[in-house]
């Protein structure tokens, strides 16, 4: 990997296995673009502009953080104990970093047929059947 630290400037990091969190130290909050993937053992590269997921964007830690309450379960009581801080500091930085993420919407909808099936019923209109199907409820 080649990090370009200022305008003329590289870095060839390429024999060094470098993991999320020294990349997250080394660009210092900046936003950055993945432009290539390698796929380990398979010789395969992608080139590209990509961006990270949402919680490869966090702070090293914040990443942390929201690892440790994964593996709590979402028990803050245990947050407590792990991070030694009170349960308001806990709910601080739960909002905090809530409000980084985008919520990603897990409820795909009625399907084609379900939609159809309603409408065959009369639960629906026919002007409702077509909005459902187009995403417009």
């Amino acid at each position: 990997m080649k990090v370009e630290c200022e305008p003329g400037i590289a870095l060839n990091m390429t024999e060094q296995a470098m993991d999320w969190q020294e990349l997250t130290n080394l660009t210092r909050g900046q936003p950055f673009v993945v432009e290539r993937v390698r796929l380990a053992g398979s010789g395969i590269a992608i080139e590209g502009e990509f961006e990270l997921p949402q919680l490869a964007q966090l702070s090293v830690e914040d990443q942390i953080f929201v690892t440790a309450f994964v593996r709590c379960h979402g028990s803050i009581k245990q947050m407590e104990r792990i991070f030694g801080v009170s349960y308001p500091t806990i709910k601080s930085r739960l909002n905090r970093i809530t409000q980084m993420l985008d919520f990603v919407e897990i409820d795909p909808g009625p399907s084609r047929a379900e939609v159809i099936d309603r409408l065959r019923r009369g639960e629906i209109t026919a002007q409702q059947a077509l909005s459902e199907m187009e995403g417009r409820t």
